[in-house]
């Protein structure tokens, strides 16, 4: 046996599909008392996140994927805190 090991190649990055980050069908994420500005575009919503606050599912997972994008270039650039 060689000393020598072929490397692998990293793996591919998951793309990013709206609706398929975060699982709300737990019923604790509806609130039945009636909407309220979404925390991030002012419009209605019954949906609560699992902090209580009112948020669209397809903005939290915006917000979600800026963060992260935000954060990945954070440290491409050498500048986390």
């Amino acid at each position: 046996m060689s000393g020598s090991r072929r490397r692998r190649a990293p793996p591919a990055e998951p793309e990013y599909r709206p609706g398929q980050l975060l699982d709300w069908t737990d019923s604790s994420h509806w609130d039945h008392t009636g909407a309220r500005p979404c925390r991030y575009c002012d419009k209605p919503t019954q949906l609560r996140d699992s902090k209580r606050s009112p948020a669209h599912k397809v903005c939290a997972e915006a917000a979600l994927a800026q963060q992260a994008a935000d954060a990945a270039d954070a440290y491409q650039n050498g500048t986390t805190t």
